[in-house]
């Protein structure tokens, strides 16, 4: 099958929806279809193979976060062009009501279109606001697809419509298989994230360190992720610092080794998530995840089953179920072995699946509705002649 897949935010900046595209993509190729993804990205972003630059995106302000996107008449002839010489099967397209990629692609794609929708935001006025443009493009959607409830929620509540929930997928057995690494070992805490984005929770995270540094005095904080460093510790008492480890940005290979060296992961985003890549890669891992409350949250831990909940912003609560957890080699034991069985549904082995079965389910359709227009034309003419 020829799949083209559009990507709505740049290549080169990482984020949740990029790698799930980079994984379905690199997924899709180990079965032996042919996919190319289109992608913001600058001229110097090194690119794999199967990726194609739609160009430099320009950074936006975007439920709660800042995205890159890339619109404009330009884009919109990479677009035509990517989609002519295509000729895919199927067009997946993620985020097809942002101002992107995306939509330039729905507007522009003929034939069977997937869209998947990431985003979870129940109050936005802008979505709203724009759904009289959006529509034309939407109606041309053959299926869609939501990566969590809260996402399928957002959707209906302000485009109408429905989808089906497949989460994001994780390749479980490359978590799995990463070595820990001893410089990460001993009493410490993840968190992965850009630091300067107030929503990934940073600050809730820092605020509960004193508290769980004064019950566990050798506990250390392992941060991987970009943002100003200085700013991130600027709020502790100048003798924590120390236990502070700025890692800057991981590859894959050192972030799966990550997870499987520490001893509690914690995740106190605050608000805009969707479903929780990272909750699924540190459980694939075997890292015992302390995450806020999010329901996005709570449905990928199994409503507090799979990994521990504390409550959103309140660093009192965090610093309580961090001390009791690092106490607790018991507690620490079941969760592993807990998060290990259930991370297995978020697989790309069923993830994928699914996808295809989506893929398969909309080019049957237009097929059969093709060979329908030809049996339709041939009656046509033969009318005519007689």
């Amino acid at each position: 099958m020829k799949i083209g897949i559009v990507c709505p935010y740049a290549w080169d900046v990482p984020g949740g929806v990029q790698f799930h595209i980079r994984d379905l993509a690199d997924h899709l190729i180990r079965l032996g279809h042919e996919v190319s993804v289109l992608a913001p990205a600058d001229d110097e972003t090194p690119l794999p193979p199967y990726v194609v630059s739609a160009g430099r995106a320009v950074p936006v302000p975007y439920n709660g976060s800042v995205a890159r996107l890339n619109f404009g008449f330009l884009s919109a002839a990479r677009v035509r062009r990517w989609l002519q010489n295509g000729a895919f099967d199927v067009i997946h397209i993620h985020e097809p009501a942002s101002p992107s990629l995306g939509l330039l692609a729905c507007w522009a794609a003929q034939g069977p279109i997937v869209a998947t929708f990431h985003t979870s935001n129940p109050r936005s006025r802008a979505m709203i606001a724009a759904y009289p443009i959006l529509q034309p493009a939407l109606e041309k959607i053959s299926a869609r697809v939501a990566v969590s409830e809260y996402a399928r929620r957002t959707l209906v509540e302000h485009l109408g419509g429905d989808a089906v929930v497949i989460p994001n997928g994780v390749d479980v057995d490359f978590f799995a298989r990463a070595e820990p690494d001893p410089r990460w070992q001993g009493r410490t805490i993840g968190f992965i994230g850009r630091i300067d984005e107030p929503r990934k929770g940073l600050p809730v995270l820092m605020q509960a360190l004193p508290k769980i540094l004064a019950e566990v005095p050798d506990a250390r904080l392992l941060v991987a992720g970009r943002g100003d460093e200085e700013e991130a510790v600027a709020g502790l008492p100048a003798e924590l610092r120390s236990r502070v480890e700025f890692l800057g940005m991981v590859t894959d290979e050192d972030k799966a080794r990550l997870l499987r060296s520490v001893d509690v992961y914690v995740a106190p985003n605050t608000g805009g998530e969707s479903f929780g890549i990272i909750l699924v890669e540190a459980m694939s891992a075997g890292a015992p995840v302390l995450a806020s409350d999010l329901d996005a949250f709570a449905q990928v831990l199994d409503q507090g089953e799979a990994g521990e909940l504390f409550a959103n912003e309140d660093a009192d609560d965090l610093a309580t179920a961090a001390v009791r957890l690092l106490g607790d080699p018991a507690r620490l034991a079941e969760l592993r072995e807990r998060g290990t069985r259930h991370v297995r549904r978020f697989d790309w082995s069923t993830v994928g699946a699914d996808i295809l079965a989506v893929y398969e389910t909309v080019t049957a359709g237009a097929a059969s509705v093709a060979a329908d227009e030809a049996v339709a034309t041939r009656s046509r003419r033969r009318l005519t002649r007689d």
